[in-house]
């Protein structure tokens, strides 16, 4: 058995690499070259027009390419860059910009992952005949009694389990994150010991297709007509202004609202795009405790109310319901047609529909679904103002 816990020795297996042209992918394809593996090198072009082109701190731009390729070259392997940018357009960014127009915060990185690395790059490494597809994603896969399991990675700070709560069974047995057990810090120190001109690039910061962060501009031109304006308003039913559109609102935003003056700071609540209506309010309006999900991907059986030391009401389990933020002790309970609730034991703030909800026991990722509704139980409430879900609409408990 070798390190990646197939059973061959290194030099008959082939591994494809993915080289986004960053650090990390780079010091995987070095790590597994030094390994004695048959290693492949494969970057994608998904979105290369414009000021995407050479522009720093993207992914998947015009000098990343050829940063990976000029490191491929250093380690005398094949490298193939695939042109997929037509299915990124049509997977990710139209995706982005309709859940946006309904209002929603989207995470494209999870859709690129979900629609096109690990579904079309997974086909094409199995078409190169790889026993495995290796990325620099920070998460770890451990063998478990049952097969693979997909877990948190061992530096926190850098985690993105969360990223690949949609990453299937079948998918997790063929993935590979050689940098799940160590930190960054020691993944620069790897690529300067190993000779890699780009040890010291900067991680990518933006959405490859969204510039300086100008998430309303991409989404104009993406849709048209999707920045309609319309009213403020406020939590207890008064109008306080008007914006451009919902598009350039998101929950839990506290800046660039263009209304003030009032006794305290005011956040989006919620957003309506059917009406138009962006609702605002005191920090304590944000707060929710029970989160409806849709499209549940699970890492493990569906659970039963039978299932965890809560047999009569659940699954106890901690959440994130946002990339950065630390998991939370929840409820969890599946629901028909693909879904599932969760019942948090304390309500959070800025909660938002189109993000994620991902589940944990301990580190092991145990699946995730799409937020589409939230909403403060009758028993959590703590003020007096209206339970609303996450669009502004009145909610049942």
């Amino acid at each position: 058995m070798n390190s990646l816990g197939i059973d061959k020795a290194p030099a008959a297996t082939r591994v494809v690499a993915a080289m986004s042209g960053g650090v990390d992918s780079a010091v995987v394809a070095a790590v597994l070259v030094g390994q004695g593996y048959d290693v492949v090198g494969v970057t994608l072009q998904l979105y290369d027009h414009g000021s995407a082109v050479g522009r720093k701190g993207a992914c998947c731009a015009g000098q990343d390419i050829h940063d990976a390729r000029r490191i491929a070259d250093r380690l005398g392997i094949p490298h193939y860059v695939l042109d997929y940018e037509a299915r990124f357009r049509a997977a990710v960014m139209d995706d982005f910009a309709e859940s946006y127009a309904r209002g929603e915060t989207p995470i494209p990185c999870v859709r690129c992952n979900q629609r096109v690395k690990f579904r079309d790059l997974l086909e094409t490494a199995r078409d190169l005949g790889a026993d495995a597809l290796a990325t620099g994603h920070y998460a770890r896969r451990v063998d478990g009694p049952d097969g693979p399991e997909l877990h948190a990675a061992s530096d926190g700070g850098r985690d993105q389990s969360y990223f690949l709560f949609a990453t299937t069974a079948e998918q997790l047995a063929y993935l590979r994150f050689p940098l799940g057990g160590q930190a960054k810090a020691d993944t620069r120190a790897m690529a300067h010991r190993l000779g890699l001109t780009i040890a010291d690039k900067a991680d990518s910061q933006d959405i490859c297709f969204v510039p300086n962060g100008a998430y309303a501009r991409v989404v104009e031109r993406l849709r048209p007509g999707a920045a309609e304006p319309g009213d403020i308003v406020h939590v207890d039913g008064h109008v306080l202004g008007r914006h451009d559109g919902i598009i350039g609102y998101t929950v839990g935003q506290r800046r660039g609202l263009g209304v003030g003056g009032g006794a305290e700071p005011l956040y989006v609540v919620g957003l309506d795009a059917a009406a138009r209506r962006v609702l605002v309010g005191p920090r304590a309006a944000l707060a929710r405790d029970r989160v409806v999900l849709s499209d549940v991907n699970w890492l493990v059986s569906v659970p039963s109310p039978a299932d965890g030391p809560d047999r009569e009401r659940g699954r106890l389990v901690t959440v994130k319901l946002r990339s950065s933020q630390v998991a939370a002790p929840a409820l969890l309970r599946p629901r028909p047609a693909g879904g599932a609730e969760v019942l948090l034991d304390t309500p959070q703030k800025g909660i938002a529909p189109g993000q994620a909800a991902v589940f944990y026991d301990g580190t092991r990722v145990l699946g995730g679904g799409w937020i589409r509704e939230t909403a403060l139980r009758q028993e959590a409430r703590h003020m007096p103002a209206p339970q609303t879900d996450a669009i502004g609409r009145t909610a049942s408990a």
